[in-house]
């Protein structure tokens, strides 16, 4: 098993390509996330962080250059092995929790489950130690309109583990929250992620969330540094 959960090299991608209006985003970008390691990604806005994020879970595809999760190149890959390894690999968080709003915190993370072939008792239980692991078990029964901000951000990161991925994607997980609420959810997240030993690439504006990360790396004028 290589040691590298996710390899991106050479990485390019421009919008309207070739157009007059062509707008490059990425420039021949590198990065290695070693497993367990979480690294934080910082970046301007605008600077092409959720393209490369997106890149890097098989969400999208680039123009050029080498994508690897946990050590097998997905680069021509088609879309039904794309699919497979993003699911069963790749976990994402976002800004905004996305949680679908007409079923349960706990169904919230049933549901990935599921999809990926798991009995309901077998994803019912590992729902309620995730969201125990994140100090919400008490509002498993609850809609996401019932809960507060941080509650649906901790739901939105047992959901993101739901299915054992090695790799963890999370673009600015806590962006949408007050400073206070911020550190708590955090928190939570880092602790879930220590617990697995997988690897994580963060993007955040916070320098200290970013510090409390094994390391940053900087993305500027398409590269990363």
């Amino acid at each position: 098993m290589s040691d590298t959960a996710l390899g991106l090299e050479g990485i390019e991608k421009a919008y309207n390509r070739g157009a007059p209006g062509e707008v490059v985003v990425l420039r021949g970008a590198d990065l290695t996330v070693a497993r367990g390691e979480v690294v934080a990604l910082v970046a301007p806005s605008g600077a092409g962080k959720s393209t490369l994020l997106h890149i890097a879970g098989l969400l999208d595809t680039a123009d050029a250059g080498r994508v690897a999760i946990g050590g097998a190149d997905m680069t021509r890959r088609g879309d039904r092995r794309r699919t497979a390894t993003r699911r069963r690999e790749v976990g994402f968080i976002y800004q905004f929790h996305h949680l679908l709003p007409e079923f349960t915190a706990l169904e919230n993370i049933v549901l990935p489950q599921l999809a990926n072939g798991s009995t309901w008792a077998v994803a019912e239980a590992r729902a309620q130690d995730l969201l125990t692991g994140v100090d919400v078990a008490d509002r498993a029964g609850h809609r996401p309109a019932a809960l507060s901000g941080g509650e649906q951000q901790r739901v939105a990161f047992c959901r993101a583990l739901a299915n054992g991925p090695g790799l963890l994607l999370a673009d600015e997980p806590t962006g949408n929250l007050d400073p206070a609420t911020s550190d708590v959810v955090f928190d939570a997240l880092m602790g879930l992620v220590r617990g697995t030993g997988m690897a994580a690439l963060i993007a955040t504006h916070n320098m200290e969330l970013a510090a409390r990360m094994d390391r940053t790396v900087r993305l500027a004028d398409g590269k990363i540094g």
